[in-house]
């Protein structure tokens, strides 16, 4: 299994970098952890939902 820095998970997501820190920070991104100043994120975890659009907050009520 390898890793991504925050930079490519953003750009493989097509969010920004500091979007993906802030979902890691929030341990939101499964399997994701912190080496010295930089966060590590497995290659083949998911984008995580972004629960403030309206469309995904639907989705997790009916969860």
């Amino acid at each position: 299994m390898g890793y991504l820095s925050a930079s490519q998970a953003a750009k493989k997501w097509n969010i920004s970098q500091r979007r993906v820190q802030v979902l890691c920070s929030e341990n939101r991104i499964e399997g994701a952890f912190k080496v010295g100043e930089v966060w590590a994120i497995p290659d083949d975890a998911p984008k995580p939902l972004d629960f403030r659009m309206k469309s995904n907050k639907e989705e997790k009520e009916e969860e």
